[in-house]
């Protein structure tokens, strides 16, 4: 598929057909997400993936509020994808190195960034394996797990305290209309209303 046409279908898929994904083309979408841009080559990612029944249903149950109805519109599609993927970031990762003499910092203070590189490049890592899903003729969505259940999720998985969640792809072979527009119907902006060419 041409890259154009990958960004033009690319869209979060909500509700998946029961059918496996092959275990060759999870590989793919991870070989693609270590591919992404990171801050000094810092590389402070990390990816849980998760492909088995037991897991997928595993991550459902630590991350999804108790009170959750799992027949809810959005979970009980959202439940039907056979594989999740979990983006970590790695602040610390950062930290040190640019702490290293070749970037010419002393020490690790988180202040000198401007902003959190660690998650903004393992969240082009995740849009990576949205890509690449799109490329493989799948569809995927990336959403957030609550913060009221991070710890649950990370007791359940062995999340080590220093790797941060950016959120959890499902992937799997999708059922909805691709044409579908986005949330509640909503439309995609248009670039005339985005862009500030020279200025604002």
């Amino acid at each position: 598929m041409e890259f154009a046409e990958v960004v033009r279908r690319r869209r979060m898929v909500r509700t998946y057909a029961d059918a496996p994904v092959a275990e060759e083309v999870v590989d793919r979408m991870l070989e693609h997400a270590v591919r992404a841009p990171s801050a000094g080559f810092s590389q402070g990612w990390a990816f849980l993936r998760l492909d088995t029944p037991e897991d997928v249903g595993r991550f459902w149950t630590s991350s999804m509020p108790e009170d959750a109805d799992p027949d809810g519109s959005w979970l009980r599609g959202m439940r039907t994808a056979p594989v999740v993927i979990v983006p970590l970031s790695h602040r610390d990762a950062y930290l040190d190195r640019y702490a290293e003499p070749d970037k010419g910092w002393t020490d690790r203070d988180e202040a000198r960034w401007p902003v959190p590189y660690w998650h903004i490049d393992t969240g082009m890592a995740a849009l990576l394996i949205l890509q690449t899903a799109v490329d493989e003729g799948l569809g995927a969505c990336f959403f957030g797990i609550p913060p009221a259940r991070t710890a649950a999720f990370r007791a359940e998985f062995g999340v080590p305290a220093a790797y941060t969640p950016i959120g959890a792809i499902t992937v799997g072979h999708r059922t909805d209309d691709p044409g579908l527009r986005g949330s509640a119907g909503r439309g995609r902006r248009g670039v005339d209303e985005v862009v500030h060419r020279g200025g604002w």
